[in-house]
Formats: structure tokens, sequence, C-alpha cells
């Protein structure tokens, strides 16, 4: 499912009377709050039933340059991590 079928879907999901406009503000607001929320003090957010996304630090580490076969230097980065919640895994 890609972007614009997720707004269709929504659009479906809030009835006939919402337009295929506001469904996607209302995405966009939703994608937006979750974005402020792990960027913001507490790094994570989390959407009972559904699951958790949270910030990770991930480590600087040594990896190779797959081109070139040279070993290079990789520098500590973030990375956003997504825990699926038990209403989301009893769907699957």
């Amino acid at each position: 499912m890609n972007k614009a079928e997720l707004v269709a879907e929504v659009q479906a999901s809030l009835g006939s009377d919402t337009s295929k406009a506001a469904a996607e503000r209302a995405l966009e607001a939703v994608l937006e709050g979750i974005k402020k929320g792990i960027s913001g003090g507490t790094n994570s957010v989390q959407l009972i039933g559904f699951g958790t996304f949270s910030v990770t630090n991930r480590a600087a580490r040594d990896g190779i340059n797959p081109q070139t076969g040279e070993k290079i230097r990789i520098q500590a980065s973030k990375a956003v991590k997504f825990k699926a919640g038990a209403g989301l895994k009893a769907a699957l």
C-alpha cells in the first residue's frame, strides 16, 4: 500500500462526506504528530494496540565500501525503530 492508497482508505473510513483532500490532511497531521513526538523530549510515540515508534542510537562502526573493498568508518547516527503492538500482531 502506498500513500495514495492509504489516503483513499482513510477517506473511506471517515465516510462519504469526507473529501480526499481532508483525508490527506488528516493523514499528514498524524504523520507530523509522530515526527514531533519522536524528535521531542520523550523520543517515543506509543499507540496502544498498534505499536511504538522510538529513536535508537546506532554506534559508530567499521564497514566496507562494496565497490572498492576499502574499509571505511561509519559514523554514529540515530534511527527510528517500530515495535508492533499486540493488536497489530493479532491482526496478522
